[in-house]
């Protein structure tokens, strides 16, 4: 399949980062950080019930305090945030209020929770005006938001460096997100020493975030493939630039020598350290490149389920964890969209596992080493392990279809067929 080369073709791309404080104590510090901006003298900590249980959010609270500032600590986070859980913690923060600053403490869940509700402490009308289109409006943010510290306590998602906010629709049973420059936090604290009591499962699902997140950015469509744009037109997602390549080749880099340590060893702290900072590099990557086909998929894999409850997650309700939901089509998604990079992908794989023999099919590469990687950290083995059969690959198709924001960034076209045939070899993998 050959992609027709643009018209007029783009030839800026963009990068954002946040501010970054990373090593170990550096959640310490948060107080000190946030004296430094001026006008904040009342702070929302917001957080899920599993992290609090851990006292880190209650110490950051009162580190807080110790600065002059008053903190209050919100968690009632729900873990893979929906349009309610959203619209609820936005209803006691305005009730609670005013605040001057937000502090997201957890995993992604309660990252993007905090960037809802600082988009909406600041911005009028309802969530869904800000949610991707065709979900919801894509409207953008007409005001500045105001200060927002990320503290991630997963090594995964990266929503401490980027401008996304993940959520499922309850009535449409689809996830999505809402997408702009001004979401991204200003300042990410990355303390590894706060992810030493991750369970297994999690860091297993997080870490093919990770991998994605680095993989995705790697091979998405180049940014001088699309038609150039006005300045206001331009979104975060470029596609991938040599900015981007750098932080992605890093993070893989570091996945290589320590993602499987970090699962079977989660007191290594050297492991834990170095996937800390494969998150965050990869998120500064994605942030900015965007990713594509299996965060695309991964939406209605999520946003569908049944009856599926994984190990090391609350219980209480059926889920399939972010991180999982992107990793179990992602080697038929890279092995269909390996025509249009050859060379990236075997660079991808070379960089994740740099002791491996290549096969003589080089479009094999890369799927081998990512199958053999979540069979050793007892990943699902494909969308059929967590309840997805032939009878629901139209439903999902449809799912992916609308996560169009992702899939520009493909770099190929990509067809309801081609998506279908994705779904159809993932259903198991090995």
């Amino acid at each position: 399949m050959t992609t027709t080369p643009p018209v007029n073709p783009e030839t800026v791309f963009t990068y954002g980062a946040p501010q970054l404080k990373f090593g170990n104590g550096a959640a310490g510090e948060i107080g000190f950080d946030l004296s430094g901006y001026d006008g904040v003298r009342r702070v929302l900590i917001v957080t899920d019930h599993g992290v609090a249980a851990t006292g880190t959010p209650q110490r950051i609270a009162d580190q807080i305090r110790g600065h002059g500032i008053a903190a209050q600590v919100y968690d009632e986070v729900h873990v893979e945030p929906t349009d309610a859980s959203l619209d609820a913690a936005i209803a006691q923060a305005r009730a609670t209020g005013p605040w001057d600053a937000i502090v997201g403490v957890g995993g992604g869940s309660s990252i993007d929770t905090a960037k809802a509700i600082n988009l909406m402490l600041t911005n009028p009308g309802e969530l869904m005006d800000y949610v991707n289109a065709p979900v919801g409006l894509g409207s953008a943010p007409v005001n500045p938001l105001k200060p927002l510290i990320a503290v991630p306590t997963t090594t995964g998602t990266g929503a401490e460096s980027t401008t996304i906010c993940v959520l499922d629709v309850l009535t449409l049973k689809v996830k999505t997100g809402i997408s702009h420059a001004r979401l991204r936090p200003t300042l990410a604290v990355v303390d590894p020493d706060l992810t030493l009591t991750q369970p297994a499962q999690v860091t297993a699902s997080a870490g093919m975030d990770i991998l994605c997140h680095a993989v995705e950015s790697y091979t998405a469509r180049w940014y001088t493939g699309g038609e150039r744009k006005r300045p206001e037109q331009r979104v975060p997602y470029c596609g991938a630039n040599p900015i981007s390549d750098m932080w992605a080749e890093q993070a893989m880099r570091l996945l290589s020598r320590s993602f499987r340590r970090a699962v079977r060893h989660g007191d290594d702290e050297a492991a834990r350290g170095e996937m800390a900072l494969a998150a965050t590099f990869a998120g500064m990557g994605f942030g900015n490149a965007g990713v594509h086909i299996p965060h695309a998929n991964a939406y209605p894999i999520a946003g569908q389920v049944r009856d599926f409850h994984p190990k090391g997650y609350p219980g209480h309700e059926p889920m399939v964890p972010h991180g999982m939901s992107v990793a179990l089509t992602a080697p038929e998604a890279f092995r269909f969209t390996f025509q249009a990079a050859p060379e990236r992908h075997l660079r991808a794989a070379r960089l994740l596992a740099p002791d491996r023999r290549e096969p003589a099919a080089a479009a094999e590469f890369l799927p081998s080493v990512l199958i053999d990687l979540m069979r050793d950290i007892g990943l699902p083995n494909g969308i059929g392990a967590v309840g997805y059969g032939t009878g629901d690959i139209d439903a999902l198709v449809e799912g992916t279809m609308r996560q169009q924001r992702l899939l520009a960034t493909a770099p190929l076209p990509v067809t309801e067929d081609d998506v279908a045939g994705i779904f159809a070899r993932s259903i198991e993998l090995w």
